[in-house]
């Protein structure tokens, strides 16, 4: 399940702000309450991790520990039962001066269900879920294949969901007793087309009809990945959405990761190639139809006020609070928001712009 811009955008702020926060010793304090979990055994835990504390041989560590647990106690006896999905909850002593008690605590519930439970006392905050969080969840096929095997798995953001290894019936380089070397190499020929043929229906079985698919990466070593292109029978829509076509050292799931290391150039130019058509359309609404475009704040605002914005383009060159406050206000009217980097020359004519335009469903 993916976020909003909305929701990704107030992610970043509350991890930028975390972040700043590192000490010197295991101080600080992180909790993960999963969704349905009851608060009050999490409490109890707590304070079991105070009494622990005590053990502490250094006098600051055990104070500014046991001041944390304390003060996320008190927090958590503010809520009757756990959010709907879950709670993350952070605190310690996080003054500048040593010797000095500053001890905050911050809560938050995540966008989505939490399913982890997790406590952990250390030198930073435990951050990694949210930052994963705060990733666009853009979905890649992946293809790893050479003579002998196959994997297919989904690049889902960063992180490589496995989805099916086959093995293929091509025999090895061995010589066959009373058969001619022509003979044996049209039977490897033909189990390497049927490997083909097979690893494209598993293809076929797994990638089409999935709308959110950006793009397929092949890849192999030696020359098999193309052979598959070629010989394969890939389905023709499965053909025109493979973007990169990779030589690699490894198959299997070293594989996977190689293909996804050796593609970070193309993933990096669709990610563009995506914002330069947003603005692209934009650009051209504005010229062909400009009572359905608009752009500078108060006349964005004032669209997004009567409910006729149907994507806001946000410009990164604005500040957090903009960005947050404009966003939120278009997703509460239905309406979508998409960040705009100032890399390409279409991300710069919206800076031109103000940094702030929007594609209206009818005219204001």
């Amino acid at each position: 399940m993916d976020i909003t811009s909305a929701q990704r955008h107030k992610l970043r702020q509350f991890v930028q702000e975390l972040k700043q926060y590192r000490t010197n010793h295991t101080e600080l304090v992180t909790v993960y309450i999963p969704a349905g979990y009851e608060i009050t055994k999490i409490i109890g835990h707590l304070s079991d991790e105070a009494g622990t504390a005590s053990n502490i041989k250094s006098t600051s560590t055990r104070k500014n520990v046991q001041a944390a647990l304390e003060k996320m106690i008190q927090h958590l006896r503010l809520y009757k039962q756990t959010p709907t999905n879950g709670l993350l909850v952070f605190s310690g002593n996080v003054s500048a001066r040593e010797g000095q008690q500053d001890v905050r605590v911050w809560s938050l519930e995540p966008p989505v269900p939490l399913s982890m439970r997790t406590y952990r006392c250390d030198k930073e905050f435990m951050l990694d879920f949210l930052e994963d969080m705060m990733l666009e969840k853009t979905l890649y096929g992946l293809v790893v294949i050479d003579r002998r095997d196959a994997n297919i798995a989904f690049l889902r953001g960063k992180t490589i969901v496995p989805l099916l290894k086959t093995h293929s019936e091509v025999p090895g380089k061995f010589k066959a007793g009373g058969q001619s070397a022509q003979r044996f190499e049209r039977l490897i020929e033909g189990a390497a087309k049927q490997h083909y043929k097979k690893v494209a229906e598993y293809m076929k079985e797994q990638f089409l009809g999935i709308k959110e698919l950006k793009g397929i990466l092949v890849g192999g070593p030696g020359p098999t990945k193309h052979d598959f292109i070629e010989l394969g029978q890939i389905t023709g829509e499965l053909k025109r959405k493979i973007i990169a076509i990779r030589d690699l050292g490894y198959t299997g799931e070293f594989g996977l990761q190689e293909l996804v290391d050796k593609s970070q150039d193309v993933l990096s130019e669709e990610e563009i190639a995506q914002e330069k058509k947003i603005m692209t359309d934009f650009l051209e609404r504005l010229a062909k139809s400009p009572e359905k475009a608009s752009y500078g704040r108060a006349a964005v605002e004032h669209a997004i006020e009567m409910g006729a914005v149907d994507l806001i383009l946000l410009s990164e060159s604005l500040d957090d609070d903009t960005i947050q406050k404009l966003t939120e206000a278009t997703e509460k009217m239905g309406g979508k928001a998409v960040l705009i980097s100032i890399e390409t020359r279409e991300g710069a004519q919206l800076k031109e712009l103000g940094g702030i335009a929007a594609m209206l469903r009818y005219a204001v």
